[in-house]
């Protein structure tokens, strides 16, 4: 690697260790590794299913990264790259900084270059500010942010937890969301996989930062009788895992800035360090799969 100490290669390895994360299935159990490994020509008889990416805050401003379009272009260059195209890339919200029509625009050009079939996507508390997120991507929920869908035999489900914020802002997914849940799972057998996004984590990470969803647990109860489950939000800009029982949870980086490590410092947001220090915060993820648990098991390699 080059010299790391200039803003512009630390700008690089922002896009690299905030790129995303491959996931593929292969005999009902989710393997997943990191997305500069996809694009090796070692992984080309792998068969990605999506793409993961979150938090690219286009329209965003500061010092911690004054090149948020760039490291989003970055981060889509390496999923084209990949030897195999996925089926579908999930954008886990965020995707604008103020929810402005013209950062949106952007951001949809540079979707718009991706190298697969679909695009879905779920809403950050960053993208509703207006209506302008519910206007261009509100299609496949019907204006209501949630839905679900099927891919090679897999079963997706798409949550909005950032409109109605609890109590030191925990998200919530509210009533009619989880009924409708309930009824979009009943009747689906207990071994199809399923997969659920949201934005803000589906478990407390830190309730005094708002790190997760007050009324998840509901949802849960509806997701433990099948045999593999994987919840994926962003929010957060750094990987956090959990395992419980047959459920995978797993936060995504950003592709935009990072953010502190739970509790460290007075409260969440975009993270300024040093351009020397960015490399070694940011790394490259390598994952296998736990297979007894049918659980994702990350290793983490910093860029420095």
């Amino acid at each position: 690697m080059s010299d790391p100490t200039t803003r512009r290669n630390a700008l690089k390895c922002l896009a690299w260790g905030g790129a995303g994360t491959v996931f593929a299935l292969s005999g009902g159990v989710f393997t997943s590794f990191d997305l500069a490994e996809a694009a090796s020509p070692r992984n080309a008889t792998a068969r990605p299913l999506f793409v993961q990416v979150s938090d690219s805050h286009i329209g965003f401003h500061q010092p911690a990264n004054p090149d948020v379009i760039g490291t989003f272009a970055r981060s889509v260059a390496l999923i084209n790259d990949m030897a195999v195209a996925p089926a579908f890339v999930m954008h886990t919200g965020d995707i604008t900084h103020l929810s402005k029509p013209e950062q949106f625009d952007t951001a949809a050009e540079i979707m718009k270059s991706i190298h697969t079939a679909e695009i879905h996507t779920v809403p950050g508390e960053h993208d509703v500010i207006g209506p302008e997120y519910m206007n261009r991507f509100g299609g496949p929920s019907g204006g209501k942010g949630y839905y679900s869908f099927d891919s090679h035999g897999v079963h997706f489900v798409a949550l909005i937890n950032v409109l109605n914020f609890k109590p030191n802002g925990l998200g919530a997914l509210g009533t009619k969301q989880l009924e409708w849940l309930e009824a979009d799972l009943r009747g689906r057998p207990s071994s199809q996989p399923v997969v659920v996004f949201a934005h803000m984590p589906l478990w407390t990470i830190y309730a005094p930062w708002g790190w997760g969803t007050g009324d998840a647990d509901q949802a849960m109860t509806y997701l433990r009788r099948f045999g593999s489950v994987t919840v994926l939000n962003g929010h957060i800009h750094q990987i956090v895992q959990k395992v419980e029982g047959n459920i995978t949870f797993h936060t995504a980086r950003s592709t935009g800035f990072p953010q502190p490590k739970a509790g460290m410092g007075p409260a969440p947001g975009p993270m300024t360090v040093p351009p020397d220090q960015l490399a070694s915060m940011l790394g490259l993820t390598s994952v296998s799969t736990v297979e007894h648990h049918r659980a994702i098991a990350l290793a983490d390699r910093a860029l420095a």
